[in-house]
């Protein structure tokens, strides 16, 4: 290796560890996390350790295969370093774990290394799954990005190499796993197909979708399914409300001169007849089939907000489609710039909730009951203040 290429990997290695600070940014610039059910998770590690202490007598720890790793991870911090450092250290490696793998799987399917999208990839990862604190479901869908990076050539030793990873993510949690297979199925089978017959097979993958839901709506209890507006209005980025419209407008503008770009490129007829444009059209049209909530046989919990959560799937999909775009110097700026917009108004809406939550936590304190709560029998090593947001099982 030449003193050059010594120099380039060395630049690239200083490119991907500054990436992954500033991905991480978000989880350390407040002096709580704000997403949802991570409190829940929170709780339950502080609880699973009384359980296993033997001082929560009556409760027991049930066993499960899926819906798992995030918890076992979490579990194991607190034990180790509290529950402060656990939460940030296992959201950390969550996040990083989703936003590498969909870069690896948009740099795959592109054919080359689409930094320039890594704006809309950090944006995506401190979405609507992440302001939920799907932590289990998010975790196990960069896993899957990462399995279907490995997998996209579907070489024997490559899908060797990816079975791991997707038991692994199956672990975290089954719908994303699920889901991927299912595109991976499509893929292998439109690969060597001709664009008529592709064509084809990606209307018999749409009305197969249909027909599922139908079967699944008579075997199980189902609410409904997300409406095709719905699906496409940007749930992803919507997460402290209306006003992030505007960062989903300039999004959806700035996606739609490269996409523009895309087809004046290769032509529209390659563009929408490509397997990137396919997967993208398949994943879609699942969210779109998917039911809102499913009522499993067996578990008293409903799988909740199923379109919305794979929404995420499919945003990333279409970052995959775009990464093969050579974008002009404006384009990448005003990727960055709308980054910049998305991230002020998540940090401004983080800070609020902080604030009110110390107010909260000095009026409880005046009340006294405070003093009398870090009194009780199991005062020790008890998880900080839990965000006053609804929380919901994932």
């Amino acid at each position: 290796m030449g003193a050059r290429d010594w120099l380039a990997g060395v630049s690239g290695r200083k490119a991907y560890a500054l990436a992954s600070l500033l991905l991480l940014a978000p989880c350390y610039w407040q002096p709580r996390l704000q997403a949802g059910d991570l409190s829940n998770l929170i709780y339950n590690g502080w609880l699973s350790g009384l359980l296993e202490g033997g001082r929560a007598q009556g409760l027991e720890i049930a066993s499960r295969w899926t819906n798992v790793l995030f918890d076992f991870i979490l579990r194991g911090l607190f034990r180790a370093l509290g529950p402060e450092a656990a939460q940030r250290i296992s959201v950390s490696i969550a996040v990083l774990t989703f936003a590498w793998g969909a870069f690896a799987f948009v740099s795959v399917v592109s054919g080359k290394r689409a930094w320039y999208l890594m704006p809309s990839i950090a944006m995506l990862a401190y979405g609507w799954v992440f302001r939920m604190g799907f932590f289990d479901f998010y975790l196990s869908l960069g896993l899957c990005f990462w399995g279907m990076a490995v997998a996209w050539d579907p070489k024997p030793w490559r899908v060797a190499a990816a079975l791991p990873i997707f038991l692994l993510a199956y672990f975290s949690h089954a719908l994303p796993v699920v889901w991927m297979l299912g595109l991976l199925s499509y893929v292998s089978l439109a690969r060597p197909l001709t664009p008529k017959r592709r064509a084809l097979l990606t209307a018999n993958f749409v009305l197969a979708m249909v027909v599922c839901n139908l079967l699944v709506a008579h075997l199980m209890f189902i609410e409904g399914a997300l409406a095709p507006t719905a699906a496409a209005s940007g749930v992803e980025l919507a997460v402290f409300g209306p006003k992030y419209y505007a960062v989903l407008a300039g999004l959806a503008a700035v996606w739609g001169v490269l996409f523009a770009g895309l087809i004046r490129g290769s032509g529209a007829r390659q563009v929408v007849t490509g397997i990137p444009f396919q997967v993208c059209l398949v994943a879609a049209s699942a969210v779109i089939a998917m039911p809102i909530t499913l009522m499993i046989p067996g578990f008293y919990l409903a799988l909740s907000y199923v379109g919305e959560r794979m929404s995420l799937g499919v945003a990333v999909c279409v970052c995959a489609l775009l990464g093969a775009v050579r974008p002009r110097l404006v384009e990448r700026w005003a990727l960055v710039a709308v980054a910049l917009a998305f991230f002020a108004l998540v940090y401004r809406d983080q800070r609020a909730l902080n604030s009110r939550e110390d107010q909260m936590q000095n009026v409880v304190a005046r009340c006294g009951f405070a003093a009398s709560f870090q009194r009780s029998a199991f005062s020790d090593r008890l998880p900080p203040a839990l965000p006053s947001e609804v929380k919901h099982a994932e």
